[in-house]
């Protein structure tokens, strides 16, 4: 029993620094409509996996990847004004 406390100790003795913080949680915020539109075309892929493809699922698939490519840029743009951290160029 002692070793599994001992054990606890050491695992929670950082979890202060597990959470995120207030920039990661923003960038997080930031890049969710990117996350979100990836999932919609995953979802309308694996509607296809166990069938042929027909015009619907085709019109589906392009419309999601077009949402994900639109994301992508929105964000693109959205991040191209801000500064590496770092100073990296």
């Amino acid at each position: 029993m002692n070793a599994i406390v001992t054990v606890q100790d050491a695992v929670t003795a950082f979890a202060d620094f597990i959470e995120p913080t207030a920039a990661e949680l923003d960038v997080i915020e930031l890049e969710s409509p990117v996350v979100l539109a990836e999932v919609d075309l995953l979802d309308a892929q694996i509607k296809t996996l166990d069938r042929p493809v027909n015009e619907v699922d085709a019109r589906r698939i392009r419309r999601a990847r077009n949402r994900v490519l639109g994301a992508r840029r929105d964000l693109a743009n959205r991040t191209a004004g801000a500064s590496a951290p770092g100073g990296a160029a």
